[in-house]
């Protein structure tokens, strides 16, 4: 059966996705993705007019199942709504324990290519963060924290902030410790816990 064009779109950018995100984009070529994806050169740029079109399907790729694994891991951990934020740096720290962690695939690319403001890739690495700054400025709102944007965006920073350490030191407890700190943040955000009023 002849694999259709979506199906060889969606192998070549399986192949590159898991190069680029191992070796980095600049160290891996073209033609070392179509032969990962198991096609010619040729056949590659049918589908994609030029590597950088391909760097950013590389990261669109990475988009929604990120956030959706934010949202996932928020959603189903136990406690208060600081608990729920610190939970998705504890279960980010679990994951740069493993030997295959590389970090963040969107800030890793931005540093690559920060000679070229303008990239595809950047715009998505942007909207990427946006979307979960923005998500986490509902919860919060719906929350009643009336600081809700500032809150989110100290959160990501501190989401970000921990990536970049934990790739430079190699030490995920240092994401732990940023998660405490957004813990923190949302508690002070919050306000005071008034005691329920007496009879």
């Amino acid at each position: 059966m002849k694999p259709t064009a979506n199906t060889t779109r969606e192998r070549i950018v399986a192949a590159a996705s898991k190069l680029f995100y191992g070796q980095g984009i600049r160290a891996v070529s073209v033609d070392a993705v179509a032969e990962k994806a198991g096609l010619t050169k040729r056949t590659l740029y049918y589908h994609f007019a030029s590597k950088d079109d391909l760097i950013a399907a590389y990261l669109e790729r990475r988009d929604q199942p990120n956030l959706g694994l934010f949202r996932h891991w928020f959603t189903e951990s136990e406690g208060q709504l600081a608990d729920k934020v610190a939970a998705i740096f504890q279960h980010l720290a679990a994951a740069a324990r493993r030997p295959a962690w590389k970090g963040c695939g969107f800030l890793r690319t931005a540093a690559e290519l920060a000679d070229m403001p303008g990239h595809p890739a950047i715009r998505i690495g942007i909207a990427h963060k946006k979307n979960f700054e923005a998500w986490l400025k509902t919860v919060f709102e719906a929350e009643g924290i009336e600081a809700a944007e500032q809150t989110a965006r100290q959160v990501l920073l501190l989401l970000d902030g921990s990536f970049a350490t934990v790739l430079l030191n190699r030490d995920p407890s240092y994401m732990e410790t940023a998660g405490m700190a957004a813990a923190s943040l949302v508690r002070a955000a919050q306000g005071p816990v008034l005691a329920p009023a007496g009879p």
